[in-house]
């Protein structure tokens, strides 16, 4: 696959307030200008998924922040189990005068999505930014954390309180801990210490854990200082994490906490060349940790280091192992059409020179904001913008779509799907959708009547206009979630667009005159754990009811789909999303700021059942069915140790063997009574005397009622 670096659109850039404390833009390549002559993708509304609303869009406060209201890389509301009444917990930060200090709230809606509650977390008014939560799926108690200045230096804390959450009631805060406590002390594997690094930016999420009885909460924090010889951002991770169960939280009993680096990310915070990473965190049910996304990277002459750029850093036994880089090319083969019927390339370089066609392709681009999840195979699933690109760098903003990428383990695999758009069934010449070629005959260009080419576009973000913030829009704007995989497959994407806005504002187009001052919610959803989406739903203020006089901004889907039942083939989920109504469209918080009058806007929740598609995947079949319980073991080949799991569709007697080549039994690592749900086994590679055995080929057996799977695996020594 040709390759190329991954960039964002960034420019120089004045940050603001000392407390502000947003991710900064740095200065690489302007994206290359271009008119175009466009038209709007075709939205097949007859395809879209059926919808209601089951909680139309409320107002919970007016908050005058109006930036980027929850966690920049995670989900800020999450679904309160069913056995604790269900309803979501939410987190995010505000003011509430235009003049006052930045706070970090919480809020509780019930299973109805009525407010419950909707408070400060803290009772001393400290400036407070960026928080994160996350909830614990056996005891329904909900933990965050948010970064501030706790102390007397400068240097900004992190601090982390969890809610006993007892009865029903939430609020009961248990007391503050600091679990980041900057400044920090950074060894790279080569070069000096640095002593002056502020983890900030904290993003949570709860995984199982190796101390029976606990669960495992992880805290990523991110750096603001870089060593690098550009002095350019590089934002190295630093990962918190404790063990719990719900008696620590009830009693209020403070946890222990550990910390992690990735050192591979340290040394790119102190290089001589310039990495800039843009990753979240994600954990699966093995007790493998994930740090997943993306990253570009230039010489110290400032020239483009040609290497793979999606990544997905792992750590197995919970966090306390060796992390280890995986990578790949993210880019997919793209090609220039004509102008003009006949005429040259219709993407030039340098001289007017049109780009050959192995020098372009669809690259990752403007994703600072991405999440990552692991659906119920352990892949790991990182939503995107692909934007039309040079092999040199640059990229051209008119041309963005949205795709995931996804990691599977078992068999070491990258694949890129698209979200929207997506190329036509029939299309096998392109590799992806592309603008100027949605009809056949394909591999001919498009034109309008008087001769010009005509892409089909989209602007996957929540303003139109790219010169806001000393043009760093596509920077602080962008914004594309995906929810986690709920227990069925189901899980949705959400992101925004304003290319309606942008041709009434840019071009003053009559037919889009109505959307001058509308950003639009795109909501797509995937039946099958990501590998195939739905047509997306559009929520705005002209075609939507419910939104009337709404202008939606920094929107989050929940972190589950709740499945509700099926109408037909199709499964129904219900999903609650948090925005932000911005009174005046574009940020008056992010310096220099899109208006002058910081007149706020509101926060928001609403709720809907959609009825999903019935996908089925072009490469990996459906979700397994109940029947296949044995999962594939990881890793494979392995030494010295692998993991095995097996699911139960209900609580019954099971026993894991595993054999040789010859049949002979090995190894007994269960035999017993299994729960409903996930068991994890580690083996060691010893027989039932404890004698290690030789590397080869071995089989791996569950035996339950009625039921038997085997699968193969390799130790190599």
């Amino acid at each position: 696959m040709k390759k190329l670096l991954l960039l964002v659109l960034c420019l120089s850039f004045v940050i603001g307030a000392v407390y502000a404390q947003e991710l900064q833009p740095t200065a690489n390549p302007r994206p290359i200008e271009l008119e175009v002559n466009g038209r709007a993708v075709t939205r097949t509304r007859d395809n879209m998924p059926a919808y209601t609303f089951t909680k139309t869009p409320t107002s919970l406060m007016v908050n005058y922040y109006d930036y980027m209201i929850g966690s920049y890389n995670g989900i800020p509301l999450r679904v309160i189990p069913s056995d604790f009444d269900g309803g979501y917990f939410m987190t995010y930060h505000g003011r509430r005068t235009p003049t006052g200090t930045r706070r970090v709230f919480y809020a509780h809606l019930d299973a109805m999505g009525n407010l419950v509650n909707n408070n400060e977390i803290t009772a001393v008014t400290n400036n407070e930014g960026y928080p994160t939560v996350a909830v614990d799926p056996v005891s329904g108690k909900p933990m965050y954390a948010w970064h501030c200045n706790a102390d007397e230096d400068p240097e900004f804390e992190v601090q982390f309180t969890s809610d006993a959450f007892m009865t029903g009631i939430s609020g009961l805060f248990n007391e503050l801990q600091i679990i980041a406590d900057g400044p920090h002390t950074i060894i790279p594997p080569v070069g000096d210490p640095s002593h002056d690094n502020e983890f900030i930016w904290p993003t949570a999420q709860i995984g199982p854990s190796p101390v029976d009885g606990m669960r495992r909460v992880y805290v990523a924090m991110r750096n603001s200082v870089t060593h690098n010889s550009t002095a350019a951002p590089s934002e190295n991770v630093y990962i918190a994490y404790a063990d719990f169960n719900a008696d620590m939280i009830e009693g209020g009993v403070p946890l222990v906490w550990s910390h992690t680096t990735i050192p591979e990310m340290d040394q790119w915070n102190h290089d001589e060349d310039w990495r800039r990473p843009f990753h979240a965190i994600t954990t699966d049910n093995l007790g493998n940790l994930y740090y997943a996304g993306y990253h570009f990277a230039y010489d110290a002459a400032d020239n483009a280091i040609d290497e793979p750029g999606v990544d997905v850093f792992v750590c197995p036994n919970y966090g306390e192992g060796t992390w280890t880089r995986i990578s790949d090319y993210g880019q997919i083969p793209s090609w220039n059409p004509a102008g003009t019927p006949g005429g040259t390339g219709y993407f030039v370089g340098d001289g007017d020179v049109p780009y050959p066609d192995d020098q372009l392709v669809w690259s990752m681009a403007n994703s600072s904001h991405l999440n990552a999840v692991t659906d119920n195979r352990g892949r790991i699933i990182v939503p995107g913008m692909w934007a039309q690109s040079t092999v040199e760098g640059g990229y051209w903003a008119a041309f963005q779509t949205v795709k995931s990428w996804i990691y599977n383990p078992a068999i070491d695999e990258f694949k890129v799907v698209e979200i929207y758009p997506q190329k036509s069934a029939e299309d096998t010449f392109n590799a992806a959708f592309t603008p100027w070629d949605v009809e056949a005959p394909w591999g001919e260009p498009e034109y309008t009547d008087d001769g010009y080419l005509s892409p089909e576009v989209i602007f996957p973000f929540p303003h139109w206009d790219e010169s806001l913030h000393s043009d760093a829009m596509m920077f602080h704007y962008n914004n594309i979630k995906v929810s986690e995989v709920n227990e069925e497959g189901m899980l949705v994407a959400v992101w925004q667009d304003s290319q309606r806005a942008k041709w009434a504002n840019e071009n003053s187009a009559p037919e889009y005159a109505d959307f001058a001052q509308v950003p639009e919610v795109y909501i797509s959803v995937s039946a099958n754990q990501g590998d195939n989406w739905s047509e997306p739903i559009l929520l705005n203020s002209v075609e939507t009811p419910e939104f009337a006089n709404i202008k939606p901004m920094w929107i989050y889907p929940a972190d589950k789909v709740l499945f509700v039942g099926m109408d037909g083939d199709r499964k129904i989920g219900k999903i609650g999303f948090m925005f932000y109504n911005d009174y005046t469209w574009g940020s008056n918080a992010i310096i220099p700021a899109a208006h002058p009058t910081n007149d706020g806007g509101e926060v928001m929740f609403m709720e809907m059942q959609i009825t999903f598609p019935p996908h089925v995947s072009n490469a990996e079949g459906t979700a397994p069915a109940v029947a296949k319980m044995l999962n594939p073991n990881f890793p494979n080949p392995f030494n010295p140790e692998t993991t095995i799991s097996f699911d139960m569709p209900k609580a019954g007697t099971a026993k894991l063997d595993i054999f040789n080549v010859k049949g002979q039994l090995v190894k007994t690592l269960f035999d017993g009574t299994a729960q409903y749900g996930k068991t994890s086994l580690v083996w060691n590679g010893t027989d039932n005397s404890g004698k290690a055995v030789t590397s080869g080929v071995y089989f791996y057996r569950l035996s339950t009622e009625g039921h038997s799977e085997t699968r193969k695996m390799m130790l190599m020594k």
